[in-house]
């Protein structure tokens, strides 16, 4: 797939929001990085950071037992400059133990665009809170990487994500408006190669990025990625109804998590070798829990060329639980979890040739899932 020199796509959609009249209760807005980074020997699933800025049209909710009261919609001045009550999220897997939360800080957080007189270029923007510390992501004037930098109590994260090819480092768009204005607007990289310092020691891996609004009911879903060596990228999302909905804590296997009705599915390739990109309709996720305590995902999708089996095994997890107030005085409770997993067995079988893990080297990966019903 082609090489790319600097990110390609609509790169000033990265600053904006209020796409859609906001909804009070359900509008949330965030931007969202996963940075999976190399690993020893030992560490088979290397090392991620996962941190997020994010603002919520809601006069309260509590995150991880944390009350927050965000305070108004977010402010838009002449110049597409933003200014909201927001939160900085943010966790680390050092590739033996979890660190959750990193950062869980309320802030105003300030998005400058390319066009606004304070930021310096006419490309490029900014994301970034008003913390005594610095959280802080944007995209270089030429386009030719983002940054992120962390100062927290653990440790300094201090890094660079620049393009990987053209399917994966090219901004994606997908939207859908329902009825009564409910909907979601997502913009996303699939992937970046990243590199930097962590306390001043060198790290290389690769990143996802993503922008979310949604306004609507979170149901529970599974999603998961992967990121394979020679630039190919694989996802799957379903999500679902289960009897999980109506669970009130965030306790890490529940027994009546015995089934699911897909209330969609997909899945999307990146096959790198093959120099093509495939969309698939037909995705089951099953799991069950392994050995160390964290599920074991069997993920399965074709779509008539081409038909991929994967086995991810969680290697830990890592947390959120939002409990929010809702009609009648009653409280809705959402538990959102991401584990890092190690691929441990891939099968793609298409119409050229059937490949399996030992195909590929280093794969880094997520794996999503969540219970509760927020509204």
């Amino acid at each position: 797939m082609e090489k790319l020199s600097s990110f390609a796509g609509d790169l000033s959609s990265l600053w904006k929001l209020q796409k859609f009249e906001p909804i009070h209760h359900l509008t949330w807005d965030w931007w969202w990085w996963l940075v999976m980074l190399d690993g020893d020997e030992n560490q088979p699933a290397g090392r991620q950071l996962m941190v997020l800025w994010s603002t919520k049209d809601n006069p309260l909710v509590e995150v991880n037992g944390h009350p927050w009261a965000p305070q108004g919609r977010p402010g838009i001045d002449d110049d597409g400059g933003i200014a909201m009550d927001g939160m900085v999220a943010a966790w680390w897997f050092d590739g033996e133990k979890m660190i959750e939360p990193l950062i869980l800080e309320e802030s105003r957080i300030i998005v400058l665009p390319e066009t606004h007189p304070e930021w310096p270029a006419k490309t490029g923007g900014m994301v970034a809170s008003t913390t005594e510390r610095e959280y802080s992501m944007g995209l270089a004037p030429d386009n030719s990487h983002f940054w992120l930098r962390l100062e927290t109590e653990y440790a300094d994260f201090d890094l660079k994500m620049k393009p990987w090819n053209r399917a994966m480092s090219t901004i994606k768009e997908a939207n859908a408006e329902y009825a009564g204005g409910m909907g979601y607007d997502i913009t996303r990289l699939h992937g970046t190669l990243a590199s930097g310092t962590i306390d001043g020691k060198p790290a290389t891996g690769t990143a996802y990025f993503q922008k979310v609004c949604v306004q609507a009911p979170s149901v529970p879903w599974f999603w998961g990625m992967l990121h394979l060596d020679d630039g190919s990228y694989i996802d799957w999302f379903v999500p679902h109804v289960s009897p999980t909905m109506t669970a009130r804590d965030s306790r890490p296997w529940k027994k009546r998590d015995i089934t699911h009705l897909p209330l969609s599915q997909g899945g999307l390739f990146h096959d790198a070798s093959r120099g093509r990109t495939e969309r698939f309709e037909q995705v089951k996720v099953e799991r069950k829990l392994g050995e160390n305590g964290h599920p074991i995902f069997y993920v399965h999708m074709w779509n008539g060329l081409t038909e991929i089996r994967i086995e991810a095994t969680a290697v830990s997890r890592a947390h959120w639980t939002f409990d929010q107030p809702t009609w009648g005085g009653l409280t809705s409770h959402l538990t959102y979890n991401e584990y890092p997993i190690e691929t441990t067995k891939l099968w793609i079988d298409d119409e050229i040739s059937c490949r399996t893990r030992s195909n590929w080297g280093t794969i880094h990966g997520n794996a999503e899932h969540s219970w509760g019903l927020l509204h």
